[in-house]
């Protein structure tokens, strides 16, 4: 047996036993692709299994994330720290195979995917990232940046609306480091894709302005051919559309839906490796040809990473104030006095929007930090997510604006990318109430512990007239039940300036700025407590003498009235305190005590209001307690008469306050 056909084997069968010894997983397609990958990862993937990390590597993704077992075939033959016995370990608890690729850039594997077309977009962030970063830093006879962004999809991958987003942007943009083999097995769970996609997906993409190319899937000079010719295509993205069989070699089960997600059985693992001239025992059997072949990656890779550290040392010396942005991007550090002389606002400047507020901040938080790059989805000026002084990112610039369309869900899965690369600090901005296009993604953020930087403006019923399809109702609910994910929701312009130092500096999750459509007044910090309280995500804004008989809650443009109502309060000699809850994240990891201090646990009467949705605020509140929201949807009025309307009002707070006393 030649030396490909044997490692091509090897990948082949290992996935097989692990699926079969699991009981469950996807054998179809790891067995269809082995071919089209192993000419990949042999030929072309420029990487070092010795150090994942290495910021020059090509980065590989795994879109169709159900052959996980084709990705970790991949890295243990090619030498990551991913052993056999972790492959034998295949979807069961603390391995390192579990049954969807979960990020993990310790053993190679570049990004989380298995909700399908995912993995699709955040490819498109990595060009994009790659590519701002390359023009930043890259100097002639220097490409300190310099790597493609390789990607194998499916069937149901390009199916997925929020591929269709993502190519459309990647070719207008142009992104040549994108290279995409797709696996055209023409098999999805329910059948033949002749079921439900049928299109023209060559003319589509080449419609989409991409470079395509059909070859054989189990032609591998043809397969190392396209690649090659896919390299030399610096103005197009690529897509090499390659004609795969499911569960390649199984003699019943190729080419049927049963070989997608379920075991092929031991019978039929029998005779496909019969067929195959394959041992039939032992299982997991891996020649000592073929390790030795993969394994060659580790010394290739280790003279590519010393090839370009030697470069590196020469591009220090002559590029020094290069080096040093070079060397503080990709550590992730923060330059000396990038948080001094932010916007400071005084109550005398009158009421100021948050999203404005925030512009504000954005624009010299810009200045500082290089690598803050982002956009939104064709909200810019709404948003104010737009640096005024830096130039756009398009087709022919990699500038620091990116327009990323009416494509919600692109963003988000492009953000993403931008945050896997390394090196950028990327943020995106639309509606509140359009989060919901771009869950999937946010959720995969979080998931990864990525740092995304989220403004959602147009926070609440406060947009006005636009009416109930653009106002937010249950989606900030929806956002704080998402673990590890981080939301603030500022009650002034000096908090917006806190709440992005947060953004920033918390670069374990995702943060989302959720930001006023409307203008609300700037807080007396003379009178009140000092707005850097919102770095504990609560604190008490305005207090009592002794024990408050009620405390009142808001988080937002709804503190304003918690502090009228306060103040009137007062005058009747009802002992009140206003907390502001601005990020129930943030709140809760603070010391138990503190918490205590905040929200006494003898303080029965409390009255929360905010508006959006009830559901979280009862867990604060307490069963004696109240919350003012809106558990409907909105209605399309002034946003003063909306506020009026659903209850938002000084006197509707003072007469629920009076009723729980």
């Amino acid at each position: 047996m030649k030396i490909d056909e044997l490692c091509i084997n090897t990948i082949r069968f290992l996935a097989a036993d692990a699926v079969e010894k699991a009981r469950s997983g996807h054998p179809g397609m790891p067995m269809g692709d082995a071919p089209m990958a192993y000419v990949l990862w042999q030929k072309f993937l420029k990487h070092n299994p010795r150090n994942p990390r290495w910021f020059n590597r090509d980065r590989f993704i795994l879109s169709a994330g159900h052959g996980s077992m084709l990705l970790y075939g991949l890295l243990y033959l090619t030498g990551y720290p991913l052993s056999l016995k972790e492959i034998k370990n295949f979807r069961q608890w603390g391995s390192k195979t579990p049954g969807h690729p979960e990020y993990d850039p310790d053993v190679g594997v570049e990004t989380t995917t298995g909700p399908l077309g995912q993995g699709f977009g955040t490819g498109v962030g990595i060009a994009i990232a790659e590519r701002y970063l390359r023009q930043y830093f890259n100097r002639p006879g220097f490409p300190v940046v310099d790597f493609y962004i390789y990607a194998i999809c499916s069937d149901g991958d390009l199916m997925e609306g929020v591929s269709s987003e993502a190519a459309s942007l990647a070719g207008h943009l142009k992104l040549g480091k994108l290279i995409y083999l797709y696996s055209d097995n023409r098999i999805t769970i329910e059948g033949s894709t002749d079921l439900t996609f049928t299109e023209n997906v060559a003319q589509r993409f080449r419609a989409y302005g991409w470079h395509v190319q059909r070859v054989n899937g189990y032609d591998l000079k043809a397969i190392e051919k396209a690649i090659r010719e896919a390299k030399k295509v610096k103005d197009r993205p690529s897509l090499i559309i390659a004609r795969t069989h499911i569960a390649y070699g199984a003699p019943t089960k190729q080419d049927t839906p049963e070989a997608h997600g379920a075991p092929l059985g031991e019978e039929e693992i029998k005779r496909a490796k019969e067929l195959a001239g394959w041992p039939v025992s032992p299982k997991f059997y891996v020649p000592r040809k073929a390790l030795q072949h993969m394994r060659k990656a580790v010394e290739k890779g280790k003279k590519e990473e010393k090839k370009w550290l030697q470069m590196l040392r020469k591009y220090k010396k002559k590029y020094p104030e290069l080096y040093e942005k070079f060397v503080e991007f990709t550590e992730g550090a923060l330059p000396e006095g990038w948080d001094k002389d932010l916007p400071v606002f005084s109550p005398s400047d009158g009421p100021v929007a948050t999203r404005s507020a925030s512009g504000k901040v954005l624009n010299t938080l810009a200045d500082r930090l290089h690598n803050l790059i982002g956009g939104s989805a064709d909200l810019a000026p709404s948003n104010n997510t737009y640096l005024k002084k830096y130039p756009d990112f398009d087709a022919k610039k990699a500038g620091r604006n990116i327009h990323f369309g009416v494509r919600e869900h692109a963003m988000g899965a492009a953000l993403n990318g931008m945050a896997l690369t390394g090196g950028v600090i990327p943020y995106g901005g639309t509606f509140l109430v359009f989060s919901d296009y771009m869950r999937p993604a946010i959720r995969l953020a979080a998931m990864m512990h990525q740092h995304v930087i989220y403004v959602f403006t147009h926070d609440s019923i406060g947009l006005g007239e636009d009416g109930p399809t653009h106002q937010p109702i249950e989606h900030l609910n929806a956002l704080r039940a998402i673990p590890n994910f981080t939301e603030i929701r500022p009650s002034d312009a000096n908090e917006v300036r806190e709440a992005w130092k947060m953004a920033i500096t918390r670069k374990n999750g995702p943060v989302a700025l959720i930001l006023t459509r409307q203008k609300v007044p700037v807080i007396d910090r003379s009178k009140y407590a000092s707005e850097e309280g919102v770095q504990k995500g609560g604190y008490v804004l305005a207090d009592c003498d002794g024990t408050p008989e009620v405390i009142l809650i808001a988080s937002g443009s709804e503190v304003h009235l918690a502090l009228e109502a306060y103040e009137m309060l007062k005058k009747e000699d009802i002992k009140a305190r206003v907390v502001n809850l601005a990020s129930f994240k943030v709140f809760e990891e603070q010391p138990e005590e503190y918490k205590r201090e905040v929200l006494p646990p003898e303080v029965k009467k409390r009255v929360a209001i905010e508006a959006g949705a009830t559901l979280c605020w009862y867990k604060y509140v307490g069963p004696e307690g109240k919350v003012i929201g809106i558990d409907r949807f909105g209605a399309s009025a002034p946003y003063r008469v909306l506020f009026e309307k659903f209850g938002f009002t000084v006197e509707n707070l003072i007469r629920e306050v009076k009723e729980i006393r």
